[in-house]
């Protein structure tokens, strides 16, 4: 059962949702595609699950990776890029793509460096997972499948490479969709102490900042996976198969180097690649987001997030922000795939 509907978002915002007529599939889903509309679907009306793997991947060269990628719906379609977050992976779409490449959308959904099939070209290559590198990514993956502009959604680690890409090259982002809002940060903003709660919602962040916990994060991250999914979103009643289906991608040979580095490059305890300083000195100046942006935040959140308020004036384009209620946490799209793809599917057409 769904546990968000389109007429549970926070009413103080602006409503977009209601059934489109862009074919009867995603009219089923309640999605909006065109102008046309019909009755609400109810609040208790079941969103389709996923039982299955997205089945055989893509993989294509794109700078220092093989990526591996879903490409789904028509090729012709508006292309759709989804970044997945720490500690997931892409299977947080899997309810999320059915929805848009039924209104018609060609939705790409890559593994970020260190998950699932995606891997490093070279053994010589840095296991680098500064910010910058992940973003830079999303924009070498775009240039491989010949993609000049995309709508570009994302939540955590996904979240952040997004709102990257959207400040530093708005040629290629049609519109943005950002869970947890403005994510930017720098080395030098996160020497600031925090005030004791906050610090306390980092710990993992603490822990793998030590040899210990490099190796016990090496040593059991399925179980810490877990016990992080429990953590961000505590009302989500995720079961054994799907967490399961999700950790097998955190099995990459260079998963535990890469989170690693992210978490001590951003306490400025492990280097960055010299060929990126140039953009991590933009990013450290927090720059603002033009492009059209929906930024999405569940109301039971447990991970640490900052709040609305906090970033609003840094989208200077069309912009709406959107509370997902009703126990919603970290991981929308996963939790909430239809409001998910229906803020997708508003961001396109602001």
């Amino acid at each position: 059962m769904d546990t968000l509907a389109p007429d549970r978002i926070d009413p103080t915002r602006r409503r977009f949702f209601g059934i489109a007529a862009a074919g009867l599939a995603a009219a089923s889903f309640g999605l909006v595609a065109t102008g046309a509309s019909a009755a609400p679907r109810s609040p208790n009306a079941p969103t389709p699950r996923s039982t299955h793997m997205f089945g055989n991947l893509k993989q294509i060269r794109a700078g220092v990776l093989d990526i591996g990628y879903v490409d789904a719906g028509p090729a012709e379609g508006k292309p759709v890029i989804l970044l997945h977050g720490w500690p997931y992976d892409i299977h947080s779409y899997a309810d999320v793509v059915p929805l848009l490449t039924a209104a018609g959308y060609r939705v790409i959904v890559p593994h970020l460096r260190g998950y699932g099939t995606t891997r490093f070209l070279s053994s010589d290559t840095p296991r680098n997972g500064q910010p910058a590198a992940l973003a830079d990514d999303v924009i070498q993956l775009m240039d491989a499948l010949e993609i000049p502009h995309a709508v570009i959604a994302g939540y955590d680690w996904g979240g952040r490479s997004a709102d990257i890409v959207a400040a530093l090259h708005p040629e290629r982002v049609k519109a943005l969709v950002a869970v947890s809002g403005y994510l930017i940060g720098s080395q030098q903003a996160a020497q600031a102490p925090l005030p004791p709660e906050a610090e306390l919602q980092w710990w993992y962040q603490f822990y793998f900042a030590t040899d210990r916990g490099r190796a016990g994060y090496a040593a059991n991250r399925h179980d810490f996976a877990k016990l992080i999914w429990k953590l961000a979103s505590p009302k989500w009643a995720f079961d054994d198969a799907t967490f399961d289906r999700s950790a097998a991608a955190l099995q990459n040979e260079d998963h535990v180097e890469i989170v690693i580095h992210n978490y001590r490059w951003r306490l400025g305890l492990a280097q960055g690649e010299s060929k990126y300083d140039a953009i991590e000195k933009t990013l450290a100046t927090f720059p603002s987001i033009g492009v059209p942006t929906i930024t999405l935040e569940g109301d039971a959140n447990g991970a640490p997030h900052p709040s609305p308020e906090s970033y609003a004036k840094r989208y200077t384009g069309k912009y709406e922000h959107r509370l997902l209620t009703g126990g919603i946490g970290h991981n929308p799209p996963q939790e909430a795939p239809r409001a998910f793809a229906q803020a997708v599917i508003d961001a396109d057409r602001m």
